[in-house]
């Protein structure tokens, strides 16, 4: 045995991990009539439908009809004898021609148990068990509906033939019979019979799929859900599923499909858990598209408190119960006020000091470090800075939730005074030496004119005109050309946004809610913090619509949530970004709105009717296909076809239009809609 070892020697240890955010819901396909060099990922699918309960699935896939090998004359004749020579709707063939074949499921093996997708990366290797394997074969159900219409067609000839003149039937004497019992074993026959079988699988309605390619940038999200999302956890160590047991969010790791199996105050949970830190925007974009807003301010306010417009995870969630801190061993009660204490100076101040923070509430500086990583970023010669700017819109769009934190921060004002033995007007006496001798760089210097020469700007303009009186009326010989220059001004909509000089200068406010000490401040009739885009936004901007090519607005707001939640804690580049700044930066970025026609059924959002479209010079087919689409809500393969052989004439090729559609539409039902303009 041992020499054995010796012959044998272990060359490498890999570490295998199971990943379970698709075990429910993974899939085998395998193609046995059509070998794997031939597959079908470059091949436009049309539409995807399955039975989840049967594991039954069938696959709507283009045909090439401009291909040598593909006889049109046949695929005339086909369509014919399937869906006659009238035009309708439920036709299965909409070009007259057969350009389309249905591929139809059969389970391989009942028991999948013993099979898994494994993914091999850095090491390591990752695990997903599999929930049925499937064999793709062509359906030829379309023959079916041929010998219907031939029968149809045969038994209506036979009723002409007829004669009209045939007298009626004679009166005939029936017997009524009534059915005995069924009996057990007659009950169990009928059970088990292939008729009763095939009227169960019909009853079971089909669950309509959208495809998404194998580039596409839906697939490459979901195959991260391929990879353990928590592995320093070692509770879930076999290849075996557990029935009953939910998924819950880990702890290091955000799983979006983990997350939303849970209920809503639970996400919100985890979410703020995690993050922390966050506007109330960029939570509803992270949740469900549909959630009711409502339900998550209720659900918010259990879990966090509000500072500066933002949302901050309450002490208590961070640091229950019996338990202490990892850095110091300090019980979690006092952890947690010395944390409020942070909190609760965020309220009133942009920027803290470590130093002045530890010796209050006198604790490790671990712990007190670890308090200001979790809502603030460090600035030179400034102490720590609160990571968000202050959610002026928010406070407007929510004045009741902004009045009801503001008294429950009073509450737990009095309650640290009492703690740690202090008066807020020691705090009010430092910030007002400390906005005498603050330091204001020259773009506040810069906004703090132009705020300035607005206001002044009906003065200046009233003594201008009354100069250019004086003079005119000097001159020896005025000119009838002479007249009084105007300087024009640039009228401000109501939705425009006034820039904002309050994140440099302290403003006053307690938690984008006006203090005592501040009576002038009215956060309803200000305009909000106008800012402009940042090169992270555009470059975040840019790559997204030369990998999509077309985004509504709420996909756009979806992948930028998203992107961060990808960022570590504590790296913020992007600021707070507005509804219009993003709009303003897809229009600044080689994109163009195309107005797509909705109809007035339609139940998208206002966020969804938005659609953008990356508008690159040279790139005539995109062009072509956005004005189609600003005419039409939906349209067919052909009228493409020929709309873009009109233009561009006999250059177009069959590639081409294929490239274009897969870029940019997604087919349903046998016609073409823009990405974005039908609801997943």
């Amino acid at each position: 045995m041992a020499s054995g070892e010796e012959d044998d020697p272990i060359i490498q240890e890999i570490d295998v991990y199971l990943a379970k955010s698709l075990a429910d819901k993974l899939y085998l396909f395998q193609y046995p009539v059509r070998p794997a060099t031939m597959n079908y990922d470059d091949i436009a699918h049309l539409s995807a439908k399955i039975k989840p309960k049967q594991q039954k699935v069938e696959l709507e896939v283009a045909i090439d009809t401009m291909s040598p090998n593909y006889c049109r004359s046949k695929g005339e004749q086909i369509a014919l004898n399937v869906d006659g020579t009238s035009i309708e709707e439920s036709n299965t063939f909409s070009t007259k021609m057969m350009d389309k074949q249905t591929f139809s499921s059969i389970q391989a093996t009942m028991n999948t148990t013993r099979y898994a997708a494994a993914v091999f990366r850095k090491g390591e290797l990752h695990l997903t068990p599999l929930q049925g394997i499937l064999q793709m074969r062509p359906s030829f159900s379309y023959l079916d509906k041929a010998d219907s219409k031939h029968r149809e067609r045969e038994a209506a000839n036979e009723a002409g033939d007829s004669s009209q003149d045939e007298a009626e039937d004679d009166i005939k004497q029936i017997t009524v019979r009534f059915a005995r019992p069924e009996s057990e074993q007659a009950r169990q026959r009928r059970i088990q019979s292939y008729e009763f079988l095939q009227k169960k699988q019909a009853e079971e309605p089909w669950v309509h799929l959208h495809y998404h390619g194998l580039k596409d940038g839906r697939s490459e999200h979901e195959r991260q859900y391929l990879y353990c999302q928590a592995m320093d956890t070692t509770e879930n160590t076999e290849l075996v599923k557990s029935p009953g047991v939910k998924p819950v969010g880990p702890s290091n790791v955000l799983s979006m499909a983990q997350l939303r199996t849970l209920p809503l105050g639970d996400q919100v949970k985890t979410l703020m858990k995690n993050v922390k830190v966050m506007p109330f925007a960029n939570l509803m974009g992270l949740l469900a598209s549909g959630t009711d807003s409502t339900a998550v301010l209720r659900c918010i306010q259990q879990v966090a408190l509000l500072v500066q417009g933002n949302w901050v995870v309450k002490s208590d969630v961070l640091y229950p119960k019996s338990t202490c801190s990892p850095h110091s061993g300090v019980p979690a009660e006092v952890l947690c006020r010395g944390r409020d204490f942070v909190m609760w100076r965020f309220t009133h101040e942009r920027s803290l000091m470590r130093k002045e923070v530890a010796a209050i509430i006198k604790l490790p500086p671990e712990d007190v470090k670890e308090f200001l990583e979790q809502m603030a970023v460090p600035r030179a010669n400034r102490g720590w800075e609160f990571l968000l700017p202050t959610d002026h819109d928010f406070v407007k769009k929510h004045p009741d939730v902004a009045q009801r934190q503001h008294m429950l921060w009073m509450g737990i004002q009095n309650k640290l005074e009492k703690v740690f033995n202090f008066s807020k007007e020691d705090f009010l006496q430092k910030k007002d030496s400390q906005t005498e001798s603050q330091h204001i760089g020259g773009e506040q210097r810069l906004k703090a004119a132009r705020e300035n020469a607005r206001e002044h700007h009906a003065s200046l303009q009233k003594d201008l005109d009354a100069r250019r009186l004086k003079a005119s009326a000097a001159s020896s010989a005025p000119r009838a050309t002479d007249t009084a220059v105007r300087i024009k001004e640039e009228p401000m909509s109501d939705s425009e946004e006034t820039m904002d000089t309050s994140s440099a200068l302290p403003n006053g406010s307690l938690n984008g809610y006006p203090s005592a000490d501040s009576p002038n401040t009215d956060p309803y009739n200000d305009h909000g913090a106008g800012q402009t885009s940042t090169p992270e936004l555009q470059d975040f901007v840019r790559s997204t619509f030369r990998k999509h090519f077309v985004l509504c607005l709420s996909e756009v707001k979806r992948l930028f949530n998203l992107h961060l939640a990808s960022l570590p804690t504590g790296h913020c580049v992007f600021g707070h970004v507005t509804d219009r700044m993003l709009q303003d930066t897809i229009l600044h970025s080689h994109c163009k709105q195309i107005l797509v026609p909705f109809p007035p059924q339609s139940n998208a959002s206002a966020d969804e009717q938005k659609v953008f479209g990356l508008w690159e010079s040279g790139e005539t087919f995109d062009k072509i296909l956005f004005e189609i689409f600003m005419k039409n809500y939906r349209v067919r393969r052909n009228v493409i076809q020929t709309r873009l052989a009109q233009e561009l004439g006999d250059g177009v090729t069959k590639t081409d239009i294929d490239r274009l559609l897969k870029e940019c539409c997604i087919s349903l039902g046998g016609m073409w809609y823009l990405k974005g303009t039908v609801q997943s």
